[in-house]
């Protein structure tokens, strides 16, 4: 857990890519550091300081299941993917 607050939560948690996605490598990355959250401030605060002398591999932005979702392999080589849960409708 790296932050819980009244409102909000933010886990992080490693996963293995599915093999045959776009620009998987095994040797390469073979983990992925996850940052999900509900307060898109606080995660785009995360990606800031990650992408600071590292390689940004998807812009932090809109998709089509999240409010946000971005990829950036940090400056000592770690892949992060940090996303922001869509609101609960149900």
């Amino acid at each position: 857990m790296l932050r819980t607050a009244e409102d909000r939560t933010v886990r992080h948690h490693c996963e293995r890519p599915l093999r045959g996605t776009e620009g998987y490598d095994a040797g390469t990355d073979a983990v992925h550091v996850s940052v999900r959250g509900t307060d898109t401030e606080e995660v785009t605060g995360y990606w800031q300081a990650l992408v600071v002398g590292g390689t940004v591999r998807a812009e932090l932005a809109p998709a089509g299941y999240a409010p946000l979702y971005g990829m950036v392999t940090d400056r000592f080589g770690v892949t992060w993917v940090l996303d922001v849960l869509p609101p609960y409708t149900g």
